[in-house]
């Protein structure tokens, strides 16, 4: 066994005897996700390396600590890539990290998300067992899919050890294109759009100085692409321009966020058919209408969940004006039925609670 995982091992074993609380952090680039974290530091950086990875297989095995950017950089020069772009939020972002927050880019909507592409999950739980559940091939998971559970988990149920994933190759083609609309005819044609074969991948709605714009991200075959581009017309953005503004989209670095001020950063999960939402301002749309973000006072909170709740959807406080603030939960309340699962899973892998107490709310 690995020294770095023997001392995992050990370092949960003496906290769930005295009932320490650990706190999981890789490069520590989404602390601010979630409700503030709770005790000493469990680095997983000591832990770094991609153990295994079969290009003509579409698999990659890497270690939690490795840092994700020469994970994309290993896929990129085999012409592969992580399809649903998961954010970064800084230099130091870990592929541990990314699976424990659980979060994708621009192109989720899509391709599908992080927890789509995970197939098996080695991990420390908080009896001290190094688990291992699911493969690295999709046939490989059946019945209960305990990997997936650990995805967006925030490191409550245990440490990830290690993580096979599906990868995919890179788009032959891809293009930018631009429209000039309102928030309601933008939604409109997504929807529209969404029904009809074209090569859609990303999507990008914002109104700056009362203007609204779409950008519309199309990947795929080269004929597909460009025949798309003919049929839906709008204007064609230069493709390193536009790859490098997908980017700052992905790391929420678009001018729009960062005229946020001292309000709150909210995102509002709902159906990509819900209409235009009675919000305190025009959101940024993403996922083809399914992710709206919304700068919002604090105190607008509970607005905001009704709101999203009212077309079937959720809402989540991103980012907290102020990082110590507990007066507004994260994470929107749970179905008590969900909430009870949830409960019982964390009793089973994490019995004393000593990872990340909290990060999920004051059960989690």
């Amino acid at each position: 066994m690995d020294p770095a995982v023997e001392s995992f091992i050990e370092r949960a074993r003496a906290a769930a005897a005295t009932g320490a609380p650990l706190r999981i952090r890789g490069g520590g680039t989404k602390d601010f996700y979630g409700e503030p974290p709770q005790g000493d530091v469990l680095d997983t950086r000591t832990f770094t390396g991609v153990t295994s990875y079969e290009p003509s297989e579409l698999v990659v095995t890497v270690r939690a600590g490795t840092p994700l950017a020469e994970l994309e950089a290993l896929l990129a020069g085999q012409g592969q890539c992580l399809p649903f772009e998961p954010p970064h939020f800084g230099d130091g972002a870990t592929v541990g990290g990314m699976v424990a927050a659980g979060l994708s880019g621009p192109a989720r909507a899509s391709v599908g998300s992080l927890r789509d592409y995970v197939l098996g999950l080695t991990l420390v739980n908080g009896r001290s067992d190094l688990l291992t559940f699911g493969g690295q091939v999709m046939k490989n998971v059946a019945g209960y899919d305990l990997s997936r559970l650990m995805v967006g988990a925030l490191g409550t149920l245990g440490l990830i050890v290690e993580v096979s994933l599906k990868v995919l190759p890179l788009a032959p083609a891809e293009a930018t294109l631009k429209f000039a609309l309102p928030q309601a005819a933008a939604l409109a044609q997504l929807n529209l759009w969404g029904g009809q074969p074209l090569p859609l991948n990303a999507s990008c709605w914002v109104e700056d100085a009362g203007v609204g714009t779409l950008y519309l991200r199309l990947r795929g075959a080269i004929a597909a692409v460009e025949t798309a581009c003919r049929t839906l017309g709008g204007e064609r953005q230069d493709n390193a321009q536009a790859a490098r503004d997908w980017t700052l989209c992905r790391e929420q670095q678009l001018p729009w966020f960062g005229e946020r001020g001292g309000r709150d950063l909210w995102r509002l999960c709902v159906p990509q058919t819900a209409p235009v939402l009675e919000l305190p301002e025009p959101p940024l749309v993403e996922w083809h209408g399914g992710q709206r973000w919304v700068r919002a006072e604090p105190g607008q909170g509970e607005r905001l969940r009704q709101t999203a709740k009212a077309c079937g959807g959720h809402a989540t406080l991103f980012v907290a004006a102020n990082p110590q603030d507990t007066t507004t939960s994260r994470f929107a309340p749970r179905d008590p039925v969900l909430h009870r699962i949830q409960r019982e899973l964390k009793r089973q892998f994490d019995p004393v609670g000593i990872f990340n107490r909290g990060r999920m709310d004051s059960d989690f």
